[in-house]
């Protein structure tokens, strides 16, 4: 009931958003009369400032349309590879006429981010992505909103989650004969999950996998948001946090933990830095100063954009994860696709390096919980590992903002390099020097008209071959 109650205020308010949309302009506007009245400028601030207080935030575009790759700038194309039920495999290709480029573009590694289902939208990753498109072929995992997905799509469950991930990597091995998986927050322990189910079925596991700021082990350096897991209890999450998608949603009757709830509970955790992040847009608007004002929006169209998470998933995850700690206890079983329950057991990795990313001031996953990844995958070799610790960084500095950038990103590439088999780059080049991408040639006959298209689907729940997908195309 809460949710329709919800829905009935948020369209209560629209109208009233849009008016204090209009007023704004009305009163900013240099040809209206009513930027000629007293106090026209602060009139216009407030008026903004209460506009995007009510205004429907929407899921946000990555918007990454070129990126420097040994300083020549080259075009992204962005398109969906693997279309899942609840999560696409989203590919961000790179493209360039330089040949030198090219043959860079060609022998870099391919890797696998796996974004946080956990309330925000994949493009809260946007800066890493972005960094990472200078250096690597990027993959990204864009999960979808529940509300958006139909109850006969079926349930979906933190096995599914796992095994999500699994497909992906292969689905990566199959086209490259290898990858590196990034995991950053949240998916830490599914990504270690799938990996370790991976090995120890005598699979081919990624060269690497890149831990960042996530929950291995909830029970070191407990914060706020374990200790909130740790004293409820189970039905108490499913009492209170999980309801039913209204009528108005493709999704309806899908019982999940809404969106509007997981912002509630993102606020509450810092209201006074909100409430002064606020009133300094309002500032800056009166001030005249356009650059900060616009990085606040940028920031809160982000932020304020959250899911809804399937409530089969988010329950597990808390039991699983901040309750009963099955994967530093050994006790956590996952169902294969094939309905086969399978022991997690990360000491089965052997062939993976592996590196923890942890931020000295992270009050999301404290200190200790994501360098525990060490202590479980005792068979990784001691050289095939490291540990960063971020100084002064938060949790979202180690992904993302100007430590990402300059302190953080520097190594974790470093680290996955270190861990790329050398390859025959002008072998491997030589045949594709007429492509215009970074894994595909291009008939040079299309080259000169070529524009990048736009963002597509390949396919519904699986992913076609690439010849299928494009046959003017060769894979690297």
């Amino acid at each position: 009931m809460l949710y329709q109650i919800y829905e009935m205020q948020r369209a209560m308010v629209e109208p009233f958003a849009d008016f204090a949309q209009a007023a704004s302009k009305f009163y900013n506007n240099p040809h209206s009369v009513f930027s000629k009245v007293p106090m026209a400028q602060r009139m216009a601030a407030g008026f903004n400032l209460v506009y995007r207080l009510g205004k429907d935030y929407e899921k946000p575009e990555f918007d990454l349309h070129n990126v420097e790759v040994d300083g020549v700038d080259v075009t992204i194309r962005e398109r969906v590879e693997v279309d899942k039920p609840f999560c696409e495999l989203r590919r961000f290709k790179r493209f360039s006429d330089d040949p030198h480029t090219l043959e860079a573009m060609l022998s870099q590694p391919v890797v696998l981010i796996v974004a946080p289902l956990s309330g925000h939208y994949a493009t809260l990753l946007r800066d890493t992505v972005q960094s990472m498109l200078s250096g690597h072929k990027v993959y990204i995992t864009d999960w979808k909103n529940a509300r958006t997905v139909p109850l006969s799509e079926g349930e979906f469950h933190l096995d599914d989650y796992v095994n999500y991930v699994q497909e992906f990597i292969r689905y990566l091995q199959g086209r490259y004969g290898q990858c590196h998986v990034v995991s950053v927050c949240q998916p830490t322990v599914p990504v270690l999950a799938a990996v370790s189910l991976m090995a120890s079925r005598g699979e081919s596991t990624p060269l690497s996998m890149t831990m960042m700021g996530g929950p291995i082990d909830a029970r070191r350096s407990p914060t706020a948001v374990n200790n909130l897991a740790e004293t409820r209890s189970f039905e108490w999450f499913e009492s209170n946090v999980i309801y039913e998608v209204p009528n108005n949603y493709p999704g309806a009757g899908r019982r999940v933990y809404p969106g509007f709830l997981q912002y509630s509970g993102f606020v509450a955790m810092n209201p006074d830095r909100h409430a002064n992040s606020h009133y300094d847009y309002f500032k800056d608007l009166i001030k005249g100063d356009e650059a900060s004002a616009e990085h606040h929006r940028k920031f809160y169209d982000e932020y304020n954009a959250v899911l809804d998470m399937d409530a089969d998933y988010y329950l597990e995850t808390i039991a699983t994860v901040f309750q009963e700690y099955k994967l530093v206890n050994g006790t956590w079983n996952v169902r294969s696709e094939q309905g086969q329950p399978e022991l997690v057991r990360p000491q089965d990795i052997k062939n993976t390096a592996l590196l923890t990313v942890e931020g000295e001031l992270d009050d999301i996953s404290g200190s200790g919980q994501t360098r525990a990844a060490h202590d479980l995958c005792s068979g990784i070799k001691e050289t095939a590992r490291q540990h960063i610790e971020v100084q002064g960084a938060g949790h979202y500095g180690i992904f993302s903002g100007s430590r990402w950038r300059k302190t953080v990103y520097p190594q974790v590439r470093a680290f996955i390099l270190s861990h790329q088999p050398a390859a025959a780059t002008a072998a491997s080049a030589a045949g594709h020097l007429s492509s215009v991408s970074d894994d595909a040639p291009m008939p040079e006959s299309m080259m000169e008209n070529y524009e990048p298209a736009k963002p597509e689907k390949t396919g519904q729940n699986s992913a076609p071959a690439p010849k299928q997908r494009d046959n003017h195309r060769a894979r690297a």
